[in-house]
């Protein structure tokens, strides 16, 4: 056995460079694609789980043991249904708006770092590219409000395309303070800066932004109570209201992939990403068992977050739209703004984040 994973090492070995470098990124690729869809099946099943727990209802228990199969079965289902084209719509951006929205979400994974050590694309602009993408978003919104030509999707497509835009910017501005305290664009970086335990996470000295993050992340993604482009008895479902069948399904899977990867990005950017909060204990020894289980440490972070999203759509009722506009415009914003500024003082007297940095 051993000789045949030697020789098999010696025939991986004379392989060029450059081939086995894209053999060993499409398998990650692969890989964290695959694990992310899987995510996202299973938190449409979690949702119903919880939110029906809340409730006081049972939630999907038919299909498999417990339920576990209802995911697979739903996708089967959406897998055969019929996808009707409006016959008035433009074909080409009514098929190729769903992917404008799920691709980006997807694509945004590369940068992530899911452990200590493990990231598809280490760059140093990590953070650029995350902003870059996940306002690509808004387009599939917009082309399939516009291509389905529908007063009631196009309706639809508009509201949501101006909240977006309206908690992007709050979101943007949070992640400045992120990028002052960490010191770097770098995803791996900014998760290294916070190395040292609970006290040195970004979510004690940077909390006001942490808040207003997450919640720009929850009206981000659509999701209740911040759900307007979905408004039923207002805009009968939004601007997905003439997709149907696989189309559809992709507009879901761009939902909540979206909502996982804002969990994955608050972990990193507030609560020290694949860090464990018992780091630097001294009666735990050296770090080495932490740094070995860093993968599940970010998954716990995520799952909560997960959570909380279902939590909040279990818990409040639906916003009316100039409530919500108001929120992002006169609330978060300033806020931001008003914190970057207590941040430039925290650096300028060496408190928090930036006490390293002091002679």
């Amino acid at each position: 056995m051993a000789e045949f994973l030697q020789s098999l090492m010696a025939y991986w070995e004379s392989f060029p460079a450059d081939l086995r470098f894209v053999v060993i990124a499409t398998m990650q690729i692969l890989a964290v694609t695959i694990c992310v869809i899987l995510t996202v099946a299973f938190t449409t099943y979690f949702e119903r789980k919880v939110i029906g727990s809340m409730q006081g209802r049972i939630g999907p228990n038919r299909v498999g043991p417990l339920g576990l199969l209802q995911p697979f079965a739903d996708v089967i289902k959406l897998l055969i249904k019929e996808v009707v084209i409006p016959q008035k719509s433009n074909r080409f951006l009514f098929v190729i708006a769903p992917l404008l929205s799920i691709i980006p979400a997807l694509a945004t994974w590369a940068v992530i770092p899911l452990s200590d050590g493990f990231v598809i694309a280490d760059i140093n602009a990590g953070l650029l590219y995350v902003l870059a993408l996940t306002s690509v978003g808004v387009y599939g919104v917009i082309l399939a409000g516009w291509a389905t030509n529908s007063k009631y999707a196009f309706l639809g497509a508009m509201r949501s395309a101006a909240q977006i835009v309206a908690y992007e910017i709050a979101m943007g501005f949070a992640l400045v303070g992120v990028l002052m305290a960490a010191g770097s664009l770098n995803l791996g970086d900014i998760t290294r800066a916070q190395a040292g335990g609970l006290s040195h996470w970004f979510i004690l000295p940077l909390l006001p932004l942490f808040f207003v993050y997450f919640i720009s992340g929850v009206a981000e993604t659509n999701r209740a109570p911040f759900d307007v482009a979905e408004g039923e008895s207002e805009i009968v479902a939004g601007f997905h209201v003439e997709y149907s069948g696989v189309a559809f399904a992709v507009f879901f899977l761009a939902e909540y992939a979206n909502m996982v990867l804002i969990s994955a990005l608050t972990a990193i950017f507030f609560l020290g990403g694949w860090a464990s909060p018992f780091e630097g204990w001294s009666f735990l020894g050296d770090d080495s068992l932490l740094r070995a289980t860093s993968f599940f440490w970010l998954a716990a972070k995520i799952s909560f977050f997960i959570f909380v999203f279902f939590w909040l759509r279990a818990t409040f009722p639906r916003y009316r739209y100039d409530q919500i506009m108001r929120l992002g415009w006169k609330v978060f914003i300033p806020i931001t703004i008003v914190w970057i500024a207590v941040e430039g003082v925290m650096a300028w007297l060496h408190v928090g984040p930036w006490a390293r940095l002091a002679s």
